[in-house]
Order: C-alpha cells, then sequence, then structure tokens
C-alpha cells in the first residue's frame, strides 16, 4: 500500500492571499464608509424639508406667525391655539397641530437641540424672525 504525499501551502502562497484579502479590503472599507455619510446626510435632508413643510402650515394656520424660538419644539409637537399657547393634543380650544410627533434628532449628533446662535452650537438652527430652519452642528451641513 503506497501512500499519497500530503500537499500543503507554502508559506509565501498564504502570504500572497493574505496580501490578496488586504488589498481588497482597502478597496471596499472606504466605500461603506462614504455610503453612511450619504444615508446620514439624505436623512438630513429629508428631516429639514419635513420640519420647514410643517412650519409652513404652522405659519398658515397662526395668522402668519412663526412658532417661537421659546417654545419651537413645543409648538411643534402639541396642539396650539391661535396665539401659540400649547396643550395636551384633544385640549379644548387648541385646534391646530400637533405638526410632529417628535422633534427629530440631527442624524450626524443623534441630538435634537434647536438654537440660533452660531454654528456647531446646536444640533438644529432656528430663527423666528423669518421662518429660517436648518443644521447647525457642523458648517457642511448647516447648507441643508
Amino acid at each position: 500500500m503506497t501512500r499519497m504525499p500530503v500537499r500543503a501551502f507554502t508559506v509565501i502562497e498564504i502570504l500572497i492571499v493574505v496580501v490578496i484579502l488586504a488589498v481588497l479590503a482597502a478597496i471596499v472599507v472606504p466605500r461603506f464608509s462614504s455610503a453612511t455619510t450619504e444615508t446620514r446626510e439624505s436623512a438630513l435632508k429629508m428631516e429639514v424639508y419635513r420640519i420647514r413643510t410643517q412650519l409652513a402650515v404652522y405659519k398658515s394656520e397662526h395668522q402668519g406667525n412663526w412658532p417661537t424660538a421659546a417654545n419651537f419644539t413645543e409648538q411643534l409637537i402639541f396642539a396650539s391655539d391661535t396665539q401659540g399657547n400649547t396643550a395636551m393634543v384633544g385640549t379644548r380650544g387648541y385646534p391646530y397641530g400637533p405638526y410632529l410627533r417628535r422633534f427629530p434628532v440631527n442624524p450626524f449628533t443623534l441630538t435634537s437641540t434647536v438654537g440660533n446662535d452660531a454654528i456647531g452650537t446646536s444640533d438644529w438652527y432656528y430663527d423666528e424672525s423669518n421662518g429660517e430652519f436648518r443644521a447647525n452642528d457642523t458648517s457642511d451641513n448647516a447648507i441643508f
């Protein structure tokens, strides 16, 4: 009975396979990270669009007035009267709203603070004088 010799991989062959896998990983990994950024940008654009749309509805129902900066979040997620006073949904005398079920988080920061100071001081920027609403976490996102 003759034995067949066992043929194994050499160290060189294994190293070549490892190098090829490393090169492929170097090509594929950056594509996934840019896809994550693109997904967050898309989510950010959608949130900004949704809020701006609801701000326009709010203004039309409140005699041409924008929500106040001090009560911005409450005026969008609760019911309100013509003057912008808020109450729980279903409260008599508060026929408008809610415009949002919950206030959205910024997809880049995962929080939802609203302010009207310099870029980077809050997640969202809101100016009650003209109804401007945009992202405020970075200068790159502030364009949305």
